[in-house]
């Protein structure tokens, strides 16, 4: 017969809830760096690639529990469109065990790296055009080879959690001035500047991993500030390229840094008040070390995050905004014309709408696909990819609503749908809405849709 004591133990464990197996995490980067001749972003001013200041990165953090994986990546480039997405998802559906939907992909969002969008590619002749080919048929299976680096990683580890604040680097770049209108970037010591219209996100968050006896594994950081400093025809990483360089010179080199970009659809870094440039590769190191020396900061007072991993997923149906009679036909002449004989006496506004009607027009009529994508761990921290460049009180919206301690919100992921805007800004025009593909009320809509899924993955009880 058993002792009293066997007897007891064996009721409190029958009465103990279970816990989630131990979580595992892997890591990888693969280089993703055009070879030398890729042409470089710019609305038909397209520049061509003369050297690299520092590589470019796919980075990949896979994490398994309980034989639930799933995968956040982050790519130095400008964005990542849908259709390389799917591409990268389906090959690493046929090449790991993770489930392509359970794979956030985004863009950092570095305006100097490859030019991306086949419209301002039309343009390129030449050996260019032939790099530029090489480069997207090889993108997907790239960003899939990561994936497959980091799930083969895959070892026992600890996450931690913080969320540190830096407001000296962000500038929300749309101004009321003094004729009543909003303009973007107006300058800096502008006289005709009455103040911004919107804010700015201070957060740092941090999630910091490490194997059980301490040895740093990786670091995620993501912090709402537009990475376009360095400028120039070298490829960089802009800020990122700094934070992660200084981060393990701390933490040793076998740690990977993978930063993604917060809602910093009309939030840069350039203060109107300074009359000092801000811009080149010494910019870019500044903003990477003080951001850096933030997270180090938050490292002090991280927490320990225990799982499950819960992996929730919706595509919102976003209204394109109505196209006039003849817009489209207007659009492509105008487009045709810069291709054919350049930009440099078409206004840069009229432009960006040719731009967008043709985008809008290819819709016909059809609502846009918008993918909302939540990966969370545990009740404590959450992970929310959106589309597109999205306003910054959208993702601030988000995080206020979210039931978790951690919510960490990244756009440009899954697809490049161009500036979101919140509703407010639609009335005041300027040149995010201008580029805008959607109708009013479409940022709210993904809001809705986060929280909804945040809600929905911090009651669930097990992951799917």
């Amino acid at each position: 017969m058993p002792s009293r004591q066997v007897q007891i133990l064996v009721l409190l464990l029958a009465f103990t809830p279970a816990q989630a197996g131990d979580l595992r995490v892997g890591r990888a980067a693969v280089d993703i760096t055009p070879r030398p001749g890729m042409p470089m972003g710019g609305y038909f001013e397209i520049r061509l690639n003369t050297g690299t200041h520092d590589p470019l990165y796919a980075k990949a953090l896979v994490l398994e529990q309980d034989g639930v994986k799933a995968a956040l990546v982050a790519c130095d480039l400008a964005s990542v469109p849908t259709s390389f997405v799917e591409a990268a998802r389906q090959s690493i559906e046929r090449s790991t065990g993770l489930r392509g939907d359970a794979v956030m992909i985004s863009a950092t969002h570095t305006h100097t790296g490859p030019e991306m969008s086949p419209l301002f590619l039309a343009e390129v002749k030449g050996t260019p055009a032939e790099v530029a080919r090489e480069y997207r048929a090889a993108l997907a299976g790239t960003i899939a080879e990561a994936v497959r680096l980091a799930e083969v990683d895959l070892k026992p580890a600890r996450v931690w959690a913080g969320i540190g604040q830096e407001s000296s680097l962000c500038f929300n770049r749309r101004f009321l001035m003094k004729d009543g209108l909003v303009r973007f970037n107006p300058g800096k010591l502008n006289p005709d500047i009455v103040r911004p219209v919107g804010p700015t996100d201070p957060d740092v968050p941090v999630v910091y991993f490490d194997s059980p006896k301490s040895k740093p594994l990786a670091t995620y950081v993501n912090f709402a500030l537009h990475l376009d400093t360095v400028g120039g025809t070298d490829f960089s990483a802009d800020y990122p390229y700094t934070l992660a360089k200084l981060l393990a010179d701390i933490k040793g080199r076998e740690m990977l840094t993978l930063f993604t970009i917060g809602t910093a659809g009309n939030v840069n870094h350039w203060d109107v008040n300074n009359p000092d440039p801000q811009h080149g590769p010494q910019e870019a190191s500044r903003i990477g070390t003080i951001l850096a020396g933030e997270v180090l900061r938050t490292y002090w007072k991280l927490s320990p995050v225990a799982g499950p991993l819960r992996i929730r997923r919706e595509i919102v149906k976003l209204a394109a905004q109505e196209l006039k009679p003849g817009e489209a036909e207007g659009a492509r002449q105008l487009v045709n014309r810069a291709l054919q004989r350049g930009a440099s006496d078409i206004p840069f506004l009229d432009l960006v709408r040719a731009v967008k009607v043709l985008s809008v027009a290819g819709y016909q009529g059809k609502p846009i696909d918008a993918e909302v994508q939540v990966i969370a761990f545990g009740n404590d921290l959450a992970w929310v990819g959106l589309p597109g460049e999205v306003f910054v009180e959208l993702g601030m919206a988000i995080k206020l609503a979210s039931p978790f301690r951690y919510t960490i919100v990244s756009e440009l992921a899954g697809d490049d749908i161009d500036y979101v805007p919140n509703r407010k800004a639609f009335a005041e025009g300027a040149y995010e809405v201008v580029n805008s593909r959607c109708a009013p009320g479409c940022g709210e809509l993904l809001v809705d849709a986060a929280t909804r899924l945040l809600v929905e993955a911090h009651q669930a009880k097990a992951a799917d």
